[in-house]
């Protein structure tokens, strides 16, 4: 818990630099967000301190020959999607740094769970197949998301940013009956407001920023000791590579790297 709080209380200062702005009366709705102005609408609405801030101007960009709208989807579809990565990581590296584990097996062979408390050197304990597994369920969700149909628009073709597309099943779906879908399974948010839900599209973009800001200060402070000041002495050191999920170069082994 003292690891906890000592990382809340050094996050704190940049928390409140992302805090959402309150006023009610600002009716933009944040599901479709399709020019500048859109951004610039959606930024005042974040963070009405900075507001708009686009330094190196890829709000004008037009990516593989796409609109200007369409490049607007895929950077706000990026960047919701790589928060939702980001708190992820944030709060597994926070809990596998205070031991806590599944207490089942974790393989079939009864091979259980690791006890370390160094989340890096922790993935590296991990069976080449259970990472493996890992990456495809990843890969999996990551194909799904992708999907353009009838009920779900491609965020680059006016679809919604972040939004994730319902399980089906049947000829047009997953040949199996999948009972839950990835995005509100137990249908809490069925009965919210679109005003609640538009408060948490705006909460859970600001905590996206926030968590990539801390999973990095993580893993910048394990490689490099103090390089992130408020962290120094609660990290512990990685002496591996942060980028590399496999201890081998699987991509280079055919060529001796």
């Amino acid at each position: 818990m003292k690891f906890v709080a000592a990382i809340a209380l050094a996050l704190a200062a940049t928390a409140s630099a992302f805090a959402p702005s309150k006023d009610a009366s600002a009716r933009a709705s944040v599901a479709v967000q399709e020019t500048v102005a859109d951004l610039e609408v959606l930024a005042k609405k974040l963070n009405p301190v900075i507001g708009f801030y686009d330094p190196i101007n890829l709000s004008a960009a037009e990516f593989w020959g796409t609109s200007n709208e369409s490049t607007i989807g895929f950077l706000r579809h990026a960047e919701i999607k790589h928060g939702r990565v980001a708190m992820f990581a944030f709060v597994g590296y926070c809990a596998h740094a205070n031991g806590f584990k599944f207490p089942w097996a974790m393989q079939l062979d009864g091979t259980p769970f690791p006890s370390e408390t160094n989340p890096p050197v922790l993935w590296d304990t991990i069976s080449d197949s259970a990472k493996w597994q890992i990456l495809s369920v990843i890969a999996f969700l990551e194909f799904w998301s992708e999907l353009s149909t009838s009920d779900h628009k491609h965020y680059m073709s006016g679809g919604k940013p972040g939004d994730f597309p319902d399980f089906t099943s049947g000829s047009e779906g997953i040949p199996h009956p999948v009972p839950f879908n990835f995005y509100d399974p137990f249908k809490f948010s069925a009965k919210r407001s679109e005003e609640a839900k538009e408060r948490g599209l705006l909460v859970e973009i600001n905590n996206g920023r926030l968590a990539m800001l801390g999973i990095f200060g993580f893993v910048s402070e394990s490689k490099v000791e103090g390089s992130v000041p408020a962290l120094k002495g609660l990290i512990s050191h990685y002496d591996g590579e942060v980028m590399a999920p496999f201890n081998e170069n699987i991509l280079g082994m055919p060529f001796n790297m």
